[in-house]
């Protein structure tokens, strides 16, 4: 056996695992999934709420949602109506996060968490906020 093999065998195995994860997502009995007990999650949806919900009113608004999305560095993966699933890969060791939106009446429910590791470093909590940031600007030039 040559000395590759071993890595080779962790990255497949880390790779099974992180698909996985990612079928993790989706809304469940519609609203979107519980954060995991790590620090590496944040979610709108909670009785004391990681981040605030996002504010977008109009159909106009949640396109240039997901636009904003793709302008910020992420991968749509999955749009149905009123909910959209997105990836983010971090640039020096490309580790996955999870960002979930979920239309709600006026505003739009996120989740935003890692598929690895324990905590983030806060890095799920200011790409909710860049975000929530980048659609008030895109908002007052629409204007």
């Amino acid at each position: 056996m040559k000395a590759s093999t071993p890595w080779l065998t962790i990255l497949v195995c880390v790779s099974v695992v992180a698909s996985a994860m990612a079928a993790g997502t989706g809304p469940a009995g519609g609203k979107l999934r519980p954060c995991p007990g790590s620090p590496n999650c944040v979610r709108s949806e909670m009785p004391d709420r990681d981040v605030q919900p996002l504010a977008v009113s109009s159909r106009g608004e949640w396109e240039g949602l997901i636009r904003t999305i793709v302008a910020m560095g992420g991968s749509v993966e999955h749009v149905e109506d009123g909910y959209v699933h997105a990836t983010f890969r971090s640039r020096v060791f490309g580790f996955v996060d999870d960002l979930e939106c979920r239309r709600d009446g006026d505003v739009v429910q996120v989740r935003s968490a890692s598929r690895s590791g324990w905590w983030d470093l806060g890095v799920n909590r200011r790409r909710v906020e860049r975000l929530r940031a980048a659609l008030a600007d895109e908002a007052g030039q629409g204007r």
